[in-house]
């Protein structure tokens, strides 16, 4: 896969699957997508800032994932590219307003 190639929101909710049962230990079948949407976010962090981090000042389409894995709910932040971050809710920061595409 080319990392300049857009990647569908079906393949990056696949990848986050996949992730998420390397995070939990928990069988793909007792993972639930609770949601999975295109967005825009504000910056280069994905909705998902590091402290101490800078990052690109322009807006970035890509997705939000929510998971229910167990007890827990997993919120994944990616971008059309593929590339994606598991977002503690402590810092996870919400897509621009009136930018969630449909």
């Amino acid at each position: 896969m080319s990392p300049t190639s857009v990647q569908s929101l079906q393949s990056v909710v696949e990848a986050v699957l996949a992730d998420a049962v390397k995070q939990t230990g928990l069988d793909r079948d007792s993972i639930e997508v609770l949601s999975a949407e295109s967005v825009t976010w504000p910056d280069g962090s994905l909705g998902c800032p590091k402290p101490g981090v800078m990052y690109t000042q322009a807006l970035v389409p890509g997705y939000r994932i929510l998971l229910k894995a167990g007890d827990r709910t997993l919120n994944y932040h990616a971008n059309r590219r593929g590339y994606f971050v598991l977002c503690p809710s402590a810092v996870a920061t919400p897509p621009v307003d009136g930018a969630v595409e449909r």
